[in-house]
């Protein structure tokens, strides 16, 4: 991929060069014995949170599932099995919170989530940029980092600012640490506390997610997820938004996730007034970009890193993510969804949240307009620098070969070529 004078070219995707902090890091989880069992799970949750109700235990399934599939990741290490085993941990203890919570308020069903705006498209093609902008807009409810790791907040600790909330101090913390061990991350993904995140998030507690492909290698539960009708589950997400927004306010959500593009049709029955912006962007590009960040990572996570692997198994993913959009695109109703194509959005970044807002039927006030500049100038483009991506020389593909199993995709939508 071509870039500008100051790109950054991560020269040691295929020999890892470890920081001193990296091998710090990496040898205090040496030894570190991690059980992937059901009992395990649950066990660490209910200590964490003094809880024992987790509510239909249906999930039970899919959790020895993600168990089952993690296991036979021969080349996880011992910090991606930690960092594994301590997101299902928390997914378990924030379902025991959530279930607590709705019996103790069961008026939280009556809630309503009314036209909410929905942002699908693969992933690393705008969507993170769409949502975080259109957040800026400050009569949306979104869906903060900090609040999506642990949405239900613990009964015992009084409510007060963000600041002072133990949620977003821990969250803040791990921000500055994950900058010392991963200074490149931000420069791909930046998470940031307040960064707008995806409710797949607080979807996860009820296990149910694509969310483990993106931790370690798990066709086990790729192919159960794909072999299960997803509406229970997002039937469940939208509870748990319900909760949120019982919480506090506003009551008109914006939201995203690339898991949507799949499951457009699961989306729609499940908010059926849904403004659904689609995001769309050469395929190629979205490869090299997320084949990077992920092979960045698994120098920490990871006994061997394997280039050629992690672009054969996304390339795959991403086929199929397109290969759904194209199938269930006509299951959205035209009067509430956009296509976004990349080089549109880019161009001019305002105008298109204008075009959606009047799909969404919503008024782009002279306070929401100053909201949506002051982020655009508070977080321009190449704010930490940008990576420099190079399909062939790092991963061993051929650009045009690859772009050729998306010919089905270009000849749907009228993307532009980047690579």
């Amino acid at each position: 991929m071509s870039g500008q004078p100051n790109d950054i070219h991560i020269d040691d995707i295929k020999t890892p060069v470890l920081t001193p902090m990296q091998k710090m890091v990496i040898d205090g989880f040496a030894g570190v014995e991690t059980e992937f069992s059901e009992e395990a799970v649950l066990g660490e949750a209910a200590k964490r949170t003094g809880l024992s109700d987790f509510g239909p235990d249906d999930f039970r399934e899919r959790l020895t599932v993600w168990c089952q599939a993690v296991d036979e990741d021969a080349e996880l290490g011992p910090m991606g099995k930690v960092r594994f085993f301590g997101d299902m941990v928390r997914y378990a203890a924030n379902r025991l919170r959530f279930h607590d919570l709705m019996k103790r308020h069961p008026e939280i069903l009556d809630v309503e989530i009314q036209k909410p705006i929905i942002i699908a498209g693969l992933p690393r093609s705008g969507t993170t940029h769409l949502v975080n902008l259109i957040a800026a807009d400050t009569r949306l409810r979104s869906l903060p980092y900090w609040e999506s790791l642990e949405p239900i907040p613990d009964p015992s600790v009084a409510a007060g600012p963000k600041e002072h909330d133990p949620r977003y101090q821990k969250c803040a913390s791990e921000y500055q640490m994950l900058a010392q061990i991963a200074p490149l991350l931000k420069n791909m993904h930046d998470m940031t506390p307040d960064h707008v995140h995806e409710e797949i998030e607080v979807g996860a507690l009820d296990f149910s997610t694509f969310l483990p492909e993106w931790l370690a290698v798990v066709p086990r539960w790729r192919d159960y997820y794909y072999a299960h009708d997803q509406r229970p589950h997002y039937a469940y997400m939208k509870n748990v938004l319900k909760a949120l927004q019982w919480l506090r306010g506003p009551s008109r959500w914006i939201l995203k996730s690339p898991q949507h593009l799949e499951q457009l049709g699961p989306l729609i029955e499940t908010f059926p007034d849904a403004t659904v912006a689609i995001t769309h962007r050469d395929p190629v590009s979205v490869v090299a970009s997320a084949i990077t960040m992920l092979t960045y990572g698994d120098r920490m996570r990871r006994t061997k890193v394997d280039p050629p692997a992690v672009a054969a198994y996304w390339s795959d993913r991403v086929e199929q993510l397109l290969r759904a959009c194209v199938r269930d695109r006509d299951l959205l109703p035209a009067s509430q969804s956009v296509d976004v194509l990349f080089h549109e959005f880019m161009s001019d970044d305002i105008a298109m949240v204008e075009r959606i807002y009047d799909v969404a039927g919503l008024e782009m006030t002279s306070k929401a307009r100053a909201e949506l500049d002051r982020y655009m100038t508070e977080n321009p483009r190449g704010k930490h620098g940008r990576i420099a991506y190079d399909l062939r020389g790092d991963f061993g593909v051929d650009p045009e070969e690859l772009r050729k199993r998306f010919d089905f995709y270009y000849e749907r939508f009228p993307i532009q070529a980047e690579v």
